[in-house]
This record gives structure tokens, C-alpha cells and sequence, in this order.
């Protein structure tokens, strides 16, 4: 569940795909081999998700249509990384309404209603069968990770009026960052 070793050999960061890449609204294909190349990406993707900086990161983000993800919302001083290969909300329970942003939605943010508490099963590194009672921000990032396995991004929860307010709001945030470019 934790991944352990040599973080920090010959790690990458990964570029992050920014909405409207067709890439994010791609259902991930899921992973059924894992090996050294799996591994790689998954401490590829916690470094990038560190450096961005985020609490989530799913594969589909940075450009690969596979189903796995890595998350750390715990302290900033202890990091305590999870990735989970295949995952599946098995069932969840109460609600919150919490503000979000997204790694691939840069600049904007929105509240959205989530289940309070998940139970999630997954796959390890090692393809072992996994499965966490999560609550509170780690619920919130298990949804919102796995929504993108799905292609389904965080403003696509919201009212279609809000969808409105958000594609306005989300242009001129992509033209202020093409002008720092």
C-alpha cells in the first residue's frame, strides 16, 4: 500500500495534461501487469504530486490511460504516501460538501459534494489485494482520484449554471497562464 526504497533515484516529473486534454476524459485501461515499469511511474507520479504541490494524482493526469493512482493527505512533515492500483469504491457512507481543485484544472476551485467515509479495494505494487476505510480529506481524495480513472473531472459535478461560471472563469485562467509563458 505504501511505497517504500528509492525515491529520489532517478525520478521524473511528469508533465501534468491541464482540461480540456482529450486524455483526461478517457476511461483508464486497467493495469494488469506489475512490474518495474508500473513501479517507476508510480514513484514518478508521487514525486510530481508532491512537487506540484497536490494531495492526489491519478495516471490518466499525466498522460497515461491506466488505472492507478497515488495520494498523501497527510502532514507535510510526514509524508505517508498511498498507491492503489485498480481501484474500486466499494461502498461509502454520510457527506460533505468541500472545496476542491485539481492538478489538471489549475487556478480554480469549487465545492463538491462527496461521500464523508469510503471503503476502497485496490491492488498494491505488488498486484496483493488491498482494502482502506478512508475519511475526512482521504475519502474526498479517493473520489475525486478515481473520477479521473473514470474521465470524469471534479467540475463535472457541479450545476450546469456553475459549469457555466467555470468555462468563463476557466479561460481567462488559461489565457493569464499563456501570458506567463
Amino acid at each position: 500500500m505504501r511505497i517504500a526504497g528509492n525515491q529520489g533515484d532517478n525520478v521524473a516529473l511528469l508533465k501534468i495534461h491541464h482540461h480540456p486534454d482529450p486524455v483526461l476524459k478517457q476511461v483508464a485501461e486497467p493495469v494488469a501487469s506489475f512490474d518495474g515499469d508500473l513501479r517507476k511511474l508510480a514513484e514518478d507520479m508521487l514525486e510530481t504530486m508532491y512537487a506540484a504541490p497536490g494531495v492526489g494524482l491519478a495516471a490518466p493526469q499525466v498522460g497515461v490511460s491506466r488505472r492507478l493512482i497515488v495520494l498523501d493527505c497527510g502532514p507535510k512533515e510526514q509524508r505517508q504516501p498511498i498507491v492503489a492500483v485498480n481501484p474500486v469504491i466499494l461502498d461509502g457512507e454520510g457527506s460533505c460538501c468541500e472545496e476542491e481543485g485539481c492538478l489538471s484544472v489549475p487556478g480554480y476551485y469549487a465545492r463538491v459534494e462527496r461521500r464523508e467515509k469510503v471503503r476502497v479495494s485496490f491492488q498494491d505494487l505488488d498486484g496483493r489485494e488491498r482494502q482502506m476505510e478512508a475519511e475526512g480529506l482521504w475519502a474526498i481524495c479517493f473520489q475525486h482520484e478515481i473520477d479521473h480513472l473514470d474521465g470524469i473531472l471534479f467540475v463535472d459535478h457541479l450545476s450546469p449554471l456553475k459549469k457555466s461560471l467555470f468555462r468563463k472563469k476557466y479561460r481567462k485562467i488559461l489565457e493569464q497562464m499563456e501570458e506567463q509563458l
